[in-house]
């Protein structure tokens, strides 16, 4: 099995992005900003990733996200709330949510 750590390397690097703005599909309010900082700069990528293949974090978005979290998808289902970001990505896939990003630099 890859890990996030093998995998985090392989998606496009977010150097001079200072966050990431997640905003229901449709609102303007920010429900969620993910920053480039440590403890969330992994975070950020996969989001951006995400954003960049598919226009918006949708379930499909959603799902990709889930396995690219690999290990850390597994602790987030046993210990909800221990990883927001994935927490996230759970939800958008069972509500059938669709969030769009706003870079922020």
């Amino acid at each position: 099995m890859t890990t996030f750590a093998e995998i985090l390397p392989t998606l496009p690097a977010v150097d001079g992005i200072a966050r990431i703005e997640l905003t229901l599909h449709g609102n303007s309010d920010i429900a969620a900003l993910i920053e480039n900082k440590p403890g969330q700069a992994g975070s950020l990528r996969v989001y951006h990733a995400l954003w960049q293949k598919h226009g918006r974090i949708d379930a499909a978005a959603a799902q990709e996200g889930i396995a690219l979290y690999a290990e850390h998808s597994a602790d987030a289902r046993a210990h909800p709330g221990k990883h927001p970001n994935i927490d996230r990505l759970l939800d958008i896939v069972a509500q059938g949510l669709s969030y769009d990003l706003r870079i922020v630099n």
